[in-house]
């Protein structure tokens, strides 16, 4: 959330930043001012009123007085009342407001992204290559029909080599994240509402999370949780940064159709991911979002793949952020580079929802922590990427050398199970 003061001081600016990543038709500062002003107003009656109501009680009560009391109780009711209704439009209109872009970040949408590092080559073949979803199959380390079969399309189960290499790629990320001092967390994989609102999920995201009985929500990022884990705190100021991880599956709606290129585990509705997340001072902000980013890129030059890094223009931030580097991996069947990692810096908003502070010892004041988080990594399109970039000719798969030791005997490739021959 925005500060309110910031926007009232320094009106044209804070229009400016937002027309970054916003429709003008959908923005209203002014009404949200107007708003502040009434609330302002309404605030001072009421407290007004009570003060009044306090001197007279102290009246002895004769039926004036009596008659008098109640009708100020019923004025109060009244301005209470009134209060309450433009308290519920003003957070509304605020909650809806996105984050300041960073002053270095550009306008526009996905066409205005711009590729800042490249890593590797893309592959070539002397011989017509498979697409992961031909290469999972034969070499059984996914089975998609019995997935679909247990719950519906957007699915997929790891079976064998397949889940093992799942798994060591999750061992590679926590044996990295720990000798980089970040505490290990696994969180709870449910939320309330208040924690998907402190995480900005709430109110524009809600249709694509999933919800029970019971008005929780299924996780759709480990940064959600992570962002939860000091919510109402205020954090010792020598304690920061504080830097952690997650391991969580994350569930997502994906509401729309799938193109037929995002079919296998391109798109689906749960996925595994390991999440950075850090609670920094605000003067050590832009240091965190470089360490955050230089993590995720070690990871994939670790596995020796061909991905970049694209700086996102505003309007293809998430709406918490500031700034979003996403780091990508090419997929060779779809001649695309598909996210892996996003690295974002949300600055003081998420904090502001979450109420997170710490108390600043050059101005003796609690002051709002700044936010930042970045997948370290989600494994769902770097599985694909694995089988179309390492694939040979023989349909088997060469493993990174980086996740052999988390596999039996070190295994070193893939390879076709051989059948039996008949006798």
């Amino acid at each position: 959330m925005l500060d309110i003061k910031l926007i009232r001081e320094n009106l044209e600016e804070v229009k400016a930043s937002l027309l970054k990543r916003m429709d003008p038709d959908k923005l209203n500062l002014e009404k949200i001012i107007t708003l502040d002003d009434k609330r302002r107003e309404l605030i001072s009656a009421s407290e007004e009123l009570k003060a009044e109501r306090n001197r007279s009680s102290k009246n002895k009560p004769t039926p004036e007085v009596i008659t008098a009391m109640k009708t100020l109780g019923e004025k109060i009711k009244k301005l209470d009342e009134e209060l309450a209704t433009t308290e519920n439009q003003f957070m509304e209109m605020m909650a809806e407001l996105p984050n300041l872009p960073a002053a270095d970040v550009i306008p526009g949408g996905k066409e205005n992204n711009e590729v800042i590092y490249t890593y590797g080559k893309k592959p070539e073949f002397d011989f017509k290559p498979k697409d992961h979803v031909e290469l999972a199959t034969s070499l059984g380390l996914i089975d998609y029909e019995r997935a679909t079969k247990m719950s519906g399309a957007g699915f997929w189960c790891y079976t064998g080599v397949g889940a093992l290499l799942e798994w060591a790629l999750l061992s590679y990320f926590i044996d990295f994240h720990t000798k980089n001092g970040y505490q290990f967390l696994i969180p709870p994989f449910m939320l309330t509402e208040k924690s998907a609102y402190t995480s900005g999920h709430l109110p524009k995201f809600r249709d694509d999370l999933y919800w029970n009985q019971d008005s929780l929500c299924l996780n759709a990022t480990s940064e959600m949780m992570l962002g939860n884990y000091h919510r109402d705190e205020i954090l010792p100021e020598e304690d920061l940064p504080k830097k952690y991880f997650a391991y969580s599956p994350c569930f997502r709606r994906e509401a729309g159709s799938y193109r037929q290129e995002e079919r296998g585990m391109i798109r689906g509705h749960q996925f595994n991911k390991i999440e950075m997340f850090i609670f920094s001072r605000p003067e050590e902000t832009w240091k965190m979002f470089a360490e955050m980013v230089n993590n995720a890129q070690k990871l994939m030059e670790g596995l020796k793949l061909n991905f970049q890094i694209s700086k996102l223009a505003a309007g293809d931030c998430s709406a918490a952020m500031a700034k979003t580097y996403d780091v990508e991996v090419y997929i060779p069947s779809m001649e695309i580079y598909k996210e892996v990692s996003s690295a974002s810096n949300a600055l003081d908003y998420q904090a502001r929802r979450g109420q997170i502070r710490y108390k600043n010892p050059a101005t003796g004041k609690n002051e709002f922590v700044h936010t930042l988080n970045a997948s370290g990594l989600a494994t769902s399109r770097l599985l694909p990427a694995i089988l179309e970039q390492n694939q040979r000719a023989d349909g088997s798969v060469v493993i990174p050398k980086v996740l052999r030791q988390y596999l039996p005997k070190h295994m070193k490739v893939i390879t076709l199970e051989k059948k039996p021959k008949s006798k």
